[in-house]
């Protein structure tokens, strides 16, 4: 991306998706301008993240509470409880990696996910196409990941292919099976597919202080967060060089 100019724009206030009374601003690249996954990748570590064809960023004018995420995964150990998840599920656990296109069981499984955890978010209306249109891309390497459990259905994992790493885009799963973690599960699988590639980083989203449901990020360790363009292993602060 070296040199290249980017069209990016801001959106004026609105709510914050996150944060109760705050207000916020998004920067974004527009839909249709040529992207590929070196772009991508470059964006992805300044921060930004996929919603559809679109990349975007918070930019608000006061709060700095969103930090973008990544797992060094050749670093990582799992905690005690993640091991014991892992073990519960054993060997009746299987995993399938699948091109991003329509599947009738895993749209029946997010629709009964989002019923049980989001009834009122705008992801509940969504159709077949809003569906495909909010998780793949024309300009990237989709994968959707499922996971069974004695062959049920248990789990599906959106991840975007990068050079350096995946992109955890989002993560649906069985209401009837949330004693299994299945969220714990997919990004174990995660972790574990990059190792095997040899990619250096899992981009886990966004984490925000005081977010209940961005907390369990912090379980994964070392996590870096992204703070003032630097990435930082979290609990610690960026070093500020001093001039000569």
């Amino acid at each position: 991306m070296t040199g290249q100019t980017l069209p990016l724009y801001i959106t004026p206030e609105h709510p914050c998706s996150y944060l109760p009374g705050r207000r916020a601003r998004t920067l974004f690249l527009p839909e249709g301008f040529a992207l590929d996954a070196a772009i991508y990748q470059s964006l992805i570590d300044l921060g930004f993240r996929r919603s559809g064809d679109m990349l975007y960023r918070p930019e608000c004018d006061t709060c700095h509470d969103c930090h973008s995420t990544r797992l060094p995964v050749e670093r990582f150990r799992p905690r005690r409880s993640q091991r014991r998840v892992a073990a519960a599920a054993g060997d009746r656990l299987q995993s399938h990696i699948l091109p991003p296109e329509f599947n009738p069981e895993h749209f029946a499984l997010y629709k009964r996910y989002l019923e049980q955890r989001h009834p009122d978010g705008e992801m509940a209306k969504a159709d077949r196409e809003r569906y495909l249109q909010f998780f793949t891309s024309a300009w990237c390497e989709t994968r959707f990941v499922e996971l069974r459990l004695d062959q049920r259905l248990l789990a599906v994992a959106v991840v975007d292919l990068l050079p350096r790493g995946l992109s955890a885009v989002y993560t649906f799963f069985e209401p009837d099976l949330a004693h299994m973690s299945p969220g714990v599960l997919t990004i174990l699988w995660q972790i574990e597919h990059c190792q095997v590639e040899g990619l250096p980083w899992l981009y886990l989203g966004y984490w925000i202080p005081g977010c209940e449901k961005m907390a369990y990020k912090s379980n994964y360790r070392p996590l870096q967060l992204l703070e003032h363009g630097v990435w930082v292993e979290h609990g610690r602060r960026p070093q500020r060089h001093r001039g000569s």
